[in-house]
């Protein structure tokens, strides 16, 4: 494993990072895994400074979309249909409109196209970052709260 040093960032938030970067993503995880590896990696991508290390957070977060997005159209094991099952619908504070996890997904990975460009004045990175992050939080939030009412 490389670690390279940067001015901006202590020993300690580049250990954190690098964690964080090799943290290990299957092709197989499920949708809660993946889900939470997503809020991970964007997590640690508004606190970074450094431009090597939020552009390989940003490569990271592209693909645990990617590996969400598949599991969101499969199938979901018994597993979690049991933990996403509940007594009453849940209201909800979110829009209709943002209910839909494939239009969240759509946004969130043109998000992180736009930010893994490099081409933004850092003022506008920074403001797109808070939003992915945002984004990715209402997503995770929403995939993860119990949907399924018992019959």
């Amino acid at each position: 494993m490389t670690t390279f040093s940067s001015p901006t960032l202590s020993e300690d938030d580049l250990q954190e990072i690098q964690e964080v970067l090799d943290i290990p993503l299957s092709g197989s995880a499920d949708l809660l895994t993946a889900a939470d590896l997503c809020a991970t990696f964007v997590s640690v991508m508004v606190e970074c400074e450094d431009e090597y290390y939020r552009q390989a957070l940003c490569g990271r977060l592209a693909h645990a979309l990617t590996v969400l997005r598949q599991r969101c159209v499969e199938d979901l094991p018994e597993w979690i249909v049991r933990q996403l099952t509940t007594q009453t619908a849940p209201l909800s504070s979110v829009p209709e409109c943002w209910q839909d996890s494939e239009f969240m997904l759509d946004y969130a990975q043109a998000l992180t196209l736009a930010l893994s460009g490099n081409t933004l004045l850092a003022r506008n990175a920074q403001d797109l970052v808070g939003l992915l992050h945002d984004l990715v939080y209402l997503l995770v939030d929403q995939l993860k709260a119990p949907l399924i009412v018992k019959q």
